[in-house]
């Protein structure tokens, strides 16, 4: 996890073992929020936004009951080795080419997200990870946690302010994230760039 010289929070670099978990290939969408509780959308096919994180853990449960397994939403860790697909120690899920030399990048993400699986997914068959929208994690967040985060299943300090959340979002500047960025907001905050796919253990 991490990367060397990227930001501050993602130092020091680090290796840990995650246990066998399961995670969506995409971001959980409008069409498939809508069945668990009714908003407002223009697309059907983009990913559910303006979720705060408390609603997305409910969904997460709600969801439990049909799918016959325990849903909920990933630790930063998962959410990173997912986002990796495979590939070691590399800036984002393809390699290491910037984000804007990505096919037709200059004309994406213009004015919201785009709809789900629009770019090609990663090595673990994973698609939009690392860009779309930003995606909550159950983890609270503390920029220091890797100085002292176990190796074994980090799941992310017992309390905080804010909860952690990986991913490019639409909004942004550079729209597509590095595999170790890491950014946060306080739970029960709504942006119009964040939303989440479901994980199970």
């Amino acid at each position: 996890m991490g990367q060397e010289d990227g930001r501050d929070e993602e130092r020091p670099v680090h290796r840990v073992t995650v246990a066998p978990f399961r995670l969506c290939r995409f971001q959980v969408t409008n069409a498939d929020f809508a069945e668990f509780r009714a908003i407002p959308f223009d697309d059907p096919r983009k990913p559910v936004t303006s979720v705060n994180w408390f609603e997305a853990v409910e969904y997460c449960d709600w969801l439990s009951r049909p799918w016959e397994m325990a849903g909920r939403l990933p630790t930063e860790a998962e959410w990173e080795f997912a986002a990796r697909g495979g590939v070691e120690a590399r800036l984002f899920p393809w390699g290491d080419e910037p984000a804007n030399s990505r096919p037709e990048y200059s004309k994406r993400w213009l004015e919201g997200p785009e709809p789900v699986g629009t770019s090609a997914p990663n090595g673990y068959g994973l698609f939009d990870m690392c860009e779309n929208v930003h995606e909550w994690c159950s983890d609270w967040y503390d920029p220091r946690y890797y100085d002292y985060s176990p190796a074994e299943n980090p799941r992310g300090p017992d309390a905080g302010a804010r909860k952690a959340s990986r991913g490019g979002a639409w909004r942004h500047h550079i729209k597509i994230a590095r595999c170790a960025a890491r950014s946060s907001i306080p739970p029960e905050f709504r942006y119009a760039d964040y939303g989440f796919r479901i994980a199970a253990s």
